[in-house]
């Protein structure tokens, strides 16, 4: 195999910004498998120049020149920005793989713009990518390994990628780690309800947090598990194991279900200071909040009792909610969350707006069947900025008045004043303030309500939200142009839109599997 130039690109966001939110966080939000990556292609002797993009950098400058192949990772909000760098690199003799939740989501699409498309992607897979390296026009080969990997390299292998990424974080600096992949879980709108629960090398986990105490005084880890502590004592023995106690300030991503008074005295003692359990609907997903068979006010109330205990033993509490869930009719849901809320003043509340992406979950296929997908650019694909499923129980004019409400109730100065109080820690204290005040707060209050006035304003707006006509409005077309700045003009003739039902329509159409791209692999070597 000869030695390649390789570059790889972690889109974190999917353009410029100036939020405050943004600029204090986004080099943590640095994705792990392009750390992977990069570490698999130097393994194979491979020059590796990597760029992770927090939206405070000047893009096309800091893009790796000179390259043979080129990965970019994304999520789907950052698709057009993918789209129009794979293009860019393509016309200097490039080849170009796309990797993330987004080729997850819609490999289809993808396979118009990539040469590579990657489902689940291990080492092997890599390996194979990196021997065949050659072009796939005009339609991509979309390849997936049978299961996600057994192992991953840690951060003492990832450290060279890690270092260079926390260099742009000003004044917290968390490290990625993960020790587990997929989820037990099956709500139905995530990507990762359909993939079986697997634990990582604890031994890894021990020698990581080992490392990290030889190069901070206090280490910041984020978990990137996409559920934290399923087999939890597991998780703190190796802790406990490995490093003394409250040594490191953990961040992670849990479910109501694990999160006992036991458990939290136990994080506490190992030095978790932050916690994001996902509570989504006062109407379902009780397994998860530990509520059954309970709802409406009765699991308000119920969990309330639940995060109020947390925030006893862990300083920093994210709840996640999703609205606009079939199950949701009415005011009732979002004047429960302004009720739990207010009831549970030290939690800083997360919401995301129910969002169809391609083929990440089955539930995707009963909304395309009943015509209820809206074909949103990628750009806006981001739980908060379009809400690309029709509700099943609300006009848009309603819908959004209750998401305005329920932010203004979030973020008013009453709610701000009392979430600073209740919170003693500093950083978390400031970070909740920063947050309200930034993008995630003030930002979307005014999107939503901008939203909300165009749906009575702009005829074409309201037809487009309601599936009447599927022309872009001008609106949705200058953010993007805004966003992508001089990379608009590298966008590809039809990578502005989509096809919103590309997953119903290829349920039959297999994925090439790794060893098609072997076998091209060996064909091409007989021919030479």
């Amino acid at each position: 195999m000869r030695k390649l130039r390789i570059g790889i690109i972690d889109l974190v966001t999917k353009g410029p910004t100036k939020a405050l939110w943004g600029r204090v966080m986004h080099a943590n939000f640095a994705s792990i498998m392009p750390q992977v990556i990069g570490a698999w292609c130097e393994e194979e002797g491979h020059d590796v120049t990597l760029v992770c993009y927090t939206g405070f950098e000047n893009l096309t400058e800091e893009l790796p020149q000179d390259v043979d192949l080129v990965f970019i990772g994304a999520f789907s909000q950052a698709g057009q920005l993918a789209y129009a760098l794979s293009n860019l690199f393509r016309s200097k003799g490039a080849v170009t793989v796309l990797g993330g939740p987004h080729a997850r989501c819609y490999p289809q699409d993808a396979q118009k713009y990539f040469d590579y498309v990657l489902g689940f992607t291990d080492k092997a897979l890599i390996h194979d990518v990196l021997r065949d390296c050659s072009q796939h026009r005009p339609v991509g080969v979309h390849i997936a390994a049978k299961q996600q990997p057994r192992t991953l390299p840690g951060v003492r292998e990832r450290w060279k990628f890690i270092e260079q990424t926390l260099h742009k974080a000003p004044l917290i600096k968390i490290v990625p780690m993960i020790g587990s992949l997929g989820c037990p879980y099956t709500c139905s709108f995530c990507i990762d309800s359909v993939v079986p629960y697997q634990q990582l090398s604890f031994d890894v986990i021990k020698d990581d947090l080992r490392f990290l105490m030889r190069k901070f005084r206090r280490p910041r880890v984020g978990w990137h598990d996409p559920n934290f502590g399923v087999r939890f004592n597991d998780y703190m023995d190796a802790i406990e194991e490995a490093v003394p106690p409250d040594s490191i300030d953990f961040i992670a991503e849990s479910s109501l279900a694990l999160l006992s008074e036991p458990h939290l005295k136990r994080l506490k003692y190992n030095g978790f200071k932050a916690i994001l359990p996902g509570i989504e609907s006062w109407y379902d997903m009780g397994n998860k909040s530990k509520t059954g068979k309970t709802k409406g006010i009765d699991k308000v109330r119920q969990v309330s009792d639940h995060v109020n205990t947390m925030l006893r033993y862990i300083p920093y509490v994210q709840t996640n909610f999703v609205f606009g869930l079939d199950v949701d009719e009415g005011a009732e849901p979002f004047e429960l969350t302004k009720r739990f809320l207010d009831m549970t003043p030290g939690a800083f509340p997360a919401y995301s707006l129910i969002s169809s992406f391609g083929q990440a979950a089955p539930l995707n296929l009963e909304y395309q069947r009943s015509d209820r997908v809206l074909p949103f650019p990628f750009h806006f694909l981001n739980n908060n900025h379009a809400m690309n499923v029709k509700p099943k129980h609300y006009v848009w004019p309603e819908f959004y008045d209750q998401v305005v409400d329920v932010s203004k109730h979030s973020f008013s100065r009453h709610a701000i004043i009392n979430r600073y109080r209740v919170i003693k820690d500093t950083i978390p204290r400031w970070l909740n303030v920063v947050r309200a005040v930034s993008s995630e707060g003030f930002g979307r209050i005014k999107y939503f309500t901008e939203v909300r006035q165009r749906l009575d304003t702009d005829k074409q707006f309201r037809s487009y939200f309601e599936g009447e006509t599927t022309e872009l409005p001008q609106f949705y077309v200058d953010r993007v142009r805004r966003d992508l700045g001089s990379l608009w003009e590298w966008l590809p003739d039809g990578g502005l839109h989509h096809d919103p039902n590309a997953y119903l329509k290829s349920e039959d159409i297999a994925v090439q599997t790794p060893s098609k791209v072997r076998d091209a692999i060996q064909a091409r070597a007989t021919a030479s």
